[in-house]
């Protein structure tokens, strides 16, 4: 019997409700004392362990690191899984293959966290998910090919175990060995598990629930390798550890360090997937905080690193900087499983870009800010006249109270602020119009970054303010609701993502946030589900 089959069977207790949840977490403590008490709390770096014996004679595996636990003992039931992703699982099954799912939607399941999507493994190869289970999927990808499986509206990823185990002897569980040959190609251990929703249980073979349980970010290879097989897992690794709030192994910290100037290779459609992966699903803050620390928002938005790099001078944190409270106001409204669409962060980098380079009153950000939010001149005109609190001050982008009145000529200015906002748009388009930005800031080192934002994406942010720099009391972009609508918000709908963006800088040219209003509380309660567990237990915590 190898290590990946002893399992702790709960479903098989048959005592009272109260003795089995105490029984559960008893055979729970076991199971961890078991199987994972002999491991040390080293920094991490899971093939190490997988393969430290290995090489020491050939043939041999060494299945000491090997796991396996029942996915009911940490509170993974069916009903976690989407009906869809059931109906991907079951079809590949009733054909006679094994399938599971992989990758962060294990890690996330384990985390208590809503998955940003399901990717599945099966043991049918690529020809066969195509020719026998889903016959109009696509095959994509040339390095790594995957199928991609539309299902009822939704889209699934479904890879291939491509290893040939016939070399293996015949003792050895070939199942065991698919996956662990499998997760020895993932990028970071917390990424290589591995769950079979038909039988309940979870395979680690790369120790990625001890890194979980510690909150580090691993690579399952050494790190340097890993990175320069794959220079976007640099960037992977970035948004996992932005979204989890988790720390990097000190071999993986150093190793994003010396080869982060690797990703300017990185194909530019693949940099926006990235940077969409990043700042679109409530972790933009963290992101761009990560991104700046390991130097990586020099190549990727050198304007805001630029920004960061002044602003930062004496300052401890940046939290009170316009920027960061811009994100993080952002981040408030959206979360892995309800992203916003990339128009929108692109939308607000470009509004914060033009307030940089010509600072303007409070006065006119908020009356900007509450034009787009509420659809109509009159509306936001009847908010600023409510609007009795004192803004907040931000230097240098906001020139502080004013007491500018509500007439043509505060028209006037909003409309000059949209312009400078359109002309900013170029800025992650176009690369004469970045260095010019740049170039206010003569302490910038020799520009070396790339403009990866596409001619179409460009199109959808300036249609955020289409209408904005010409007549205003003409100007009618009203919504049918007060609440987001999510759906619209992912399709990047102009008005959806007009109405957010208004919402978030008012939110944060407020001094205080005060108690929300009705309206207020409608547009941040469309999000169902929060993607915050802070203070919540989870069954992890007393598995492991």
């Amino acid at each position: 019997m190898t290590a990946a089959r002893r399992c702790t069977d709960l479903s098989s207790l048959s005592p009272p409700p109260a003795l089995l949840s105490r029984l559960s977490s008893a055979a729970s403590r076991l199971l961890q004392t078991r199987q994972y008490g002999s491991r040390k709390e080293g920094d991490g770096g899971g093939m190490r362990n997988a393969r430290s014996s290995s090489g020491s004679r050939p043939g041999f595996i060494d299945r000491s690191s090997w796991r396996c636990f029942d996915s009911r003992a940490v509170g993974i039931h069916p009903g976690a899984i989407p009906l869809n992703c059931w109906s991907v699982l079951q079809k590949l099954k009733r054909k006679g293959f094994e399938a599971y799912l992989v990758g962060g939607c294990v890690r996330d399941l384990l985390l208590n966290r809503p998955p940003k999507d399901f990717d599945v493994i099966t043991t049918a190869s690529l020809k066969q998910i195509k020719k026998l289970v889903f016959k109009r999927c696509f095959i994509i990808g040339t390095r790594f090919p995957i199928c991609q499986v539309h299902m009822r509206g939704s889209t699934f990823e479904v890879s291939s175990f491509s290893t040939n185990c016939s070399e293996e002897s015949g003792g050895d569980d070939q199942g065991d060995i698919l996956r662990w040959k499998n997760s020895l190609k993932r990028d970071f251990t917390i990424n290589s598990l591995f769950f079979n929703p038909f039988n309940n249980r979870v395979y680690d073979y790369v120790n990625g629930v001890m890194d979980l349980r510690k909150n580090k970010v691993c690579t399952v290879i050494p790190a340097h390798v890993s990175f320069k097989e794959d220079s976007a897992r640099i960037l992977r690794g970035l948004r996992v550890a932005a979204r989890l709030g988790f720390q990097f192994s000190s071999e993986t910290s150093t190793a994003i360090r010396d080869l982060s100037p690797s990703i300017i290779n990185i194909d530019k459609s693949r940099l926006m997937m990235e940077m969409r992966y990043m700042l679109s699903h409530g972790a933009a803050e963290s992101s761009i905080r990560l991104l700046s620390n390991y130097g990586l928002l020099d190549i990727l938005l050198p304007f805001q690193a630029a920004y960061l790099s002044d602003q930062m001078k004496g300052r401890s944190s940046d939290r009170d900087l316009m920027l960061m409270k811009l994100l993080a106001n952002l981040d408030k409204f959206f979360s892995a499983d309800w992203p916003c669409h990339s128009s929108l962060w692109l939308g607000l980098l470009a509004f914060h870009t033009a307030l940089v380079n010509a600072p303007q009153g409070a006065q006119v950000i908020k009356a900007f800010a509450a034009l787009m939010h509420f659809g109509t001149w009159d509306s936001a005109v009847e908010f600023l006249k409510q609007d009795v609190g004192a803004p907040a001050i931000f230097v240098p982008e906001a020139l502080g109270p004013s007491q500018a009145k509500l007439d043509d000529n505060l028209m006037k200015q909003i409309s000059q602020l949209a312009s400078l906002v359109n002309s900013s748009v170029d800025t992650f388009t176009c690369l004469d119009s970045l260095k010019q930005s740049l170039a206010r800031h003569p302490k910038v080192s020799q520009f070396s970054g790339v403009v990866f934002v596409s001619a179409r994406e460009r199109s959808r942010v300036l249609g955020i303010f289409k209408g904005l720099d010409s007549d205003l009391t003409s100007y009618v972009e009203t919504r049918g609701m007060h609440g987001i609508d999510y759906r619209l918000m992912e399709y990047g709908d102009a008005r959806e993502v007009r109405f957010v963006l208004g919402k978030v800088i008012l939110d944060t040219m407020r001094e205080e946030s005060p108690p929300a209003s009705t309206d207020d509380a409608a547009a941040a309660s469309a999000k169902p589900v929060a993607d915050h567990t802070d203070g919540v237990h989870h069954p992890l915590s007393s598995l492991f």
